[in-house]
């Protein structure tokens, strides 16, 4: 039988690209989650901040891919209402449910304020000169959030946690990197951080499919980028992700 997924902020750029990729990959039954009507999937339309509005999204789904997100970097309100309170109605809702999986799309902002400290501050900057052969990757269980987005996804991580071990249910966070829609890197930063369409797509769907014995994890999605100070041997030994897309093959040099 097809698995049923549900995606929370499907009319988004990584919503769009996992919806089309799994669309086509065939054995998925997807329901968009969304404030807008998304073309081509059973939609639910509710905003996420209203926890009895999107109840019935979830009864009788699988998998739970939650992307809707505020992107901004600070903004309060917007951040607790969509990132704060959205998140967490998105696992109550999915608890009530008795949804087996969570997936939560977190971000690299938990970790982007070692880019204020060498040598990530000058991977960053691109003075790739001055960073050793040899340095430490930043690994999973660090945190160093940016901003308050970053600190929302902090947030969200830890919710998670206690939804796993409350009510085991199996979760598993992404740090996403940079997704663009260009698919490609467009700052020198991003020669580090870029995560190309079909990684994205691919991380996704191996967390869709992952061993349900996985209770609760935190996995980095970055592509097979040169600069990369971000640890991804994890998802690669656990998941089995092998990024194809590389930052190197469209390095973006500043003027």
């Amino acid at each position: 039988m097809a698995k049923k997924v549900l995606i929370t902020g499907m009319s988004g750029l990584i919503g769009g690209l996992l919806k089309d990729h799994l669309l086509n990959e065939g054995g998925y039954e997807l329901k968009a989650l969304n404030r807008s009507y998304v073309e081509g999937v059973e939609n639910h339309q509710a905003d996420i901040s209203d926890l009895d509005a999107i109840k019935p999204a979830f009864g009788g789904q699988d998998v739970v891919v939650h992307l809707a997100a505020y992107l901004g970097s600070q903004g309060w309100q917007w951040q607790h209402d969509n990132n704060v309170l959205g998140t967490y109605n998105v696992f109550e809702a999915a608890r009530l449910a008795g949804v087996k999986r969570v997936i939560f799309a977190s971000s690299g902002s938990t970790i982007r304020g070692f880019e204020r400290v060498k040598p990530y501050k000058d991977i960053a900057d691109g003075n790739y000169g001055e960073v050793p052969e040899d340095f430490p990757m930043i690994t999973r269980d660090q945190i160093r959030p940016e901003a308050l987005y970053g600190a929302s996804k902090v947030w969200g991580e830890a919710l998670g946690r206690h939804f796993s071990d409350d009510y085991d249910m199996s979760v598993i966070c992404v740090r996403i990197g940079s997704v663009r829609k260009e698919n490609r890197p467009l700052s020198v930063r991003e020669n580090a951080i870029y995560l190309g369409h079909s990684d994205i797509c691919q991380m996704l769907q191996l967390c869709i499919e992952a061993d349900q014995n996985i209770n609760y994890d935190v996995f980095f999605a970055v592509s097979d980028n040169k600069w990369n100070y971000r640890d991804i041997s994890h998802a690669r030994e656990v998941l089995g992700y092998i990024p194809k897309d590389s930052a190197d093959n469209n390095f973006f040099v500043s003027d």
